[in-house]
């Protein structure tokens, strides 16, 4: 699965993207978050707060419990305002 970071989560991780296989544990993208979270310590700067973090699903945007199911894309990204 390719998982693109946008904004200041793609400064704390350090990457753009990445392409991962993920555990079977993981099915939503709350257990996404916690997954990278805990991966790594950029994951755990990216995502210490996993209340900000907001996703997309092959660009359709989705709550935390959204189920990944076998989509091809997650996007995570900071909330966005406009201005």
């Amino acid at each position: 699965m390719r998982i693109s970071y946008f904004a200041w989560v793609r400064e704390r991780m350090g990457i753009a993207e990445e392409t991962l296989e993920l555990p079977q544990a993981v099915a939503t993208v709350r257990d996404l978050v916690s997954w990278l979270a805990a991966r790594d310590a950029r994951g755990a700067r990216a995502f210490a707060e996993p209340g900000k973090i907001r996703a997309a699903l092959g660009g359709a945007m989705v709550g935390p419990d959204a189920a990944i199911g076998d989509a091809e894309e997650v996007a995570l990204f900071p909330p966005v305002t406009g201005g």
